[in-house]
């Protein structure tokens, strides 16, 4: 077995940030009409700016697959060329098409000139972990001496107004039930685009920063929990799901089937709670010492949760002080599968890290409740 290290790390952005103000310029109006959910949702969220790949029309100037591309890129240099890669691990909540694969377009806009193993991690915020878990295990285990893992959203497309225009004219019904549109509209101030991209490698380099992997654990609580953020269905009375191909097609568009949709009841009452649980029995798994974390870098989707999270680790024995907390939302947005990469990128180019010190992952997920978590040590 082999040690693993990320030994360079690489985002990318796509166009000018987008300011509150601006969002619904690139978005657009449902039915011509200002939302009135907007300000109550980035209030909350305290998010300022994010990336869309829209021009301000609301026309596409990237592909998910595109982004990501541009975002591994940036990990090609004089140690490590494209022509050395020998896997590609990708994960997103948004690709591009149901197929071929994420991974399958990536590896093509890449044109790197040789076939190499792919893989793609579906689902949501998690499935960056899980093609980062897809990597690590690869190259410790000797099967590649390499490995390019990378996570990405292009929501934005998700987000346009014209997705929404069918449901929303028949207000009447948004009048009468306004949950029905607000589950389908609080992800549009959400959501953000963008890539982010490790190269993993069995030893680390010379010079510049790099981090070791120790582990990489996981936990869903769907034996226990009911779908929380779902699409390409809807939810039914009895909390099951009902697919988009049980729907007659005239339906999609009326009931806005394949948006993105959150259920926030749900939401409140479970992912901290459970993410707290989960961290604590990693910690357990592997004898750790809370006051030996450096840096805590968590994933989380609306600044709304940032206090309410430090309180539920506290409560299960990890406290841990606000200045070892690193969150970026704010500036950048929640880029979903991509946001842990985006972060860490930031924080290993910080000039902060120092030999020794541990970094710890945390990642939820509440499609139907999963986490992942991860400790890395600065070498």
């Amino acid at each position: 077995m082999y040690d693993v290290f990320i030994t360079k790390a690489s985002t990318y952005l796509p166009n000018n940030p987008v300011s509150n103000d601006e969002m619904e310029t690139y978005l657009g109006l449902i039915n011509g009409a200002p939302s009135k959910a907007k300000s109550l949702i980035l209030r909350n969220n305290k998010i300022t700016t994010r990336y869309y790949a829209l021009d301000e029309e609301g026309n596409p100037t990237h592909t998910n697959a595109q982004l990501t591309a541009k975002a591994v890129e940036g990990l090609f240099d004089e140690n490590f060329k494209k022509e050395n890669m020998n896997l590609l691990s990708v994960g997103t909540t948004s690709p591009d098409q149901m197929q071929p694969s994420h991974a399958s377009m990536v590896h093509g806009e890449l044109n790197i000139g040789k076939s190499i193993e792919i893989n793609t991690a579906t689902g949501l915020c998690n499935s960056g972990m899980n093609a980062l878990n897809y990597g690590f295990l690869s190259v410790k285990a000797g099967v590649q001496e390499n490995a390019v893992c990378a996570g990405s959203e292009r929501m934005s497309a998700w987000m346009t107004a014209d997705k929404f225009n069918h449901e929303a004219e028949n207000l009447k019904l948004l009048e009468e039930r306004p949950i029905v549109a607000f589950k389908r509209e609080f992800l549009r101030w959400m959501l953000s685009d963008g890539a982010g991209a490790f190269l993993l490698e069995n030893k680390p380099r010379e010079t510049g920063i790099s981090l070791k992997i120790e582990f990489i654990d996981f936990y869903s609580y769907a034996h226990e929990i009911e779908a929380c953020m779902y699409a390409g269905c809807d939810k039914q009375e009895d909390g099951s799901l009902k697919s988009w191909a049980d729907y007659p097609s005239d339906e999609w568009l009326k009931q806005s089937i394949f948006a993105i949709k959150q259920d926030t009841k749900i939401l409140d009452k479970y992912i901290l709670v459970k993410g707290a649980e989960s961290l604590r029995s990693s910690f357990d798994k592997h004898n750790l010492d809370p006051e030996k974390i450096d840096h805590v870098l968590a994933h989380i989707s609306s600044g709304y949760f940032k206090d309410g999270l430090k309180d539920e680790f506290a409560k299960k024995g990890m406290d841990f002080p606000a200045e070892k907390w690193f969150y970026n939302l704010s500036d950048i947005g929640n880029i979903g599968a991509g946001s842990i990469f985006v972060a860490l990128e930031e924080l290993m180019n910080s000039g902060t890290l120092k030999k020794g010190e541990k970094v710890l992952l945390c990642v939820p997920e509440s499609g139907r409740f999963a986490y992942s978590c991860a400790l890395l040590t600065v070498c």
